[in-house]
């Protein structure tokens, strides 16, 4: 039976790993820390690890987890900006779970949108005080609003039906665009101009990190609202605070952070959070911070479970890797993904 070191480990990813783990001949060790320097040395013996987002998975942890004996690392989510995928070539399999339930995220970008438009949050905390006055809750209509959309994988494009269902015109920017999709693609600029919603789905990489900035901000329609359930890096976030305080931008919703990594998951509610920047978007009354929860959802939870075991006993069979990762994908001239079932 395999072993598989499962870091960074929370009550909701037991159920699912623990009910497919005896049938794929897999055994895990649930670890509640995070994977890094100081803790990689829990993996040695295994033959694999498991991880997920705010795992550090360095070039220095890299080498720790293969001189342990680690020979596989399976991602149990679609980012992997946390991994120094060429540190892992020629060492140790990179296998993600590049599509979980796309409709998770989308829908949880919507549920922030209309919380943060129409006050939701407000009115909650209000009624709860049995004060039902409706002075400051006033919000606005998403028909005939147009929302900038950028990046349109299989979130975007979930999230662009959303929106059009509500009757928004839908603008969007995509390095790559969706052949045949009908989406009005255009240049960043011209998206930044035009809509009055803006949302991030698009992976974090040197060209999209601080996407919006604060020169992106200035070209902002007066009043924006701009959601990002991606990755934090995408957003400067002292470039969105004064964006907020000069009233340019006239809401955040935010479900992902760019210093994250120590803050979310966890329960600080009896401690003072030190990061100035997080502490003041808080305050803020027309910003809105989820903990990089738009993924959580039972069907999303048993996708990831299913899809990881998939990766894991095709890597331990032998078999074609379909969702292993390696900084020579794409390099057409290097990849080996198209003549061969593994990258190495």
């Amino acid at each position: 039976m395999k072993r598989i070191a499962f870091f960074d480990t929370k009550d909701y990813d037991l159920p699912a790993f623990e009910a497919r783990a005896k049938e794929a001949g897999i055994s895990f060790k649930f670890f509640d820390t995070r994977l890094g320097e100081d803790t990689a040395g829990l993996a040695n013996g295994f033959d694999g690890v498991c991880v997920f987002v705010n795992d550090d998975l360095s070039a220095p942890v890299i080498e720790k987890l293969y001189k342990g004996g680690v020979r596989v690392i399976a991602l149990r989510c679609a980012g992997y900006n946390n991994v120094d995928l060429k540190a892992c070539f020629g060492k140790i399999h990179v296998v993600r779970v590049p599509a979980y339930s796309p409709y998770a995220v989308a829908e949880h970008t919507m549920a922030l949108l209309l919380t943060s438009i129409r006050r939701i949050h407000k009115a909650y905390n209000r009624t709860r005080e049995f004060n039902f006055s409706l002075s400051g809750l006033t919000g606005f209509d998403l028909h005939g609003k147009t929302v900038g959309v950028v990046g349109t994988g299989k979130i975007g494009r979930i999230f662009i039906d959303i929106c059009r269902g509500f009757g928004m015109r839908v603008v969007a920017y995509d390095k790559y665009p969706a052949e045949g999709s009908g989406i009005d693609y255009v240049s960043l600029d011209e998206l930044f101009a035009a809509s009055d919603v803006i949302s991030l789905h698009c992976p974090l990489s040197e060209e999209t990190y601080h996407l919006i900035d604060e020169a992106a901000i200035e070209k902002c329609k007066k009043g924006v609202v701009i959601l990002n359930t991606s990755r934090g890096a995408l957003i400067d976030a002292e470039a969105l605070l004064g964006g907020i305080k000069r009233r340019v931008i006239g809401a955040a919703c935010l479900d992902v952070y760019e210093e994250e990594s120590d803050i979310f998951f966890r329960d600080f509610s009896g401690h003072i959070v030190e990061d100035d920047t997080l502490a003041r978007l808080i305050s803020m009354p027309n910003v809105i911070v989820t903990s990089h929860q738009a993924f959580l959802t039972e069907e999303a939870l048993a996708a990831i479970a299913e899809t990881t075991m998939k990766n894991l006993t095709d890597f331990f069979s032998g078999g074609r890797l379909e969702n292993e990762l390696c900084y020579n994908c794409g390099k057409v001239e290097e990849c080996r993904r198209g003549r061969s079932p593994r990258c190495f």
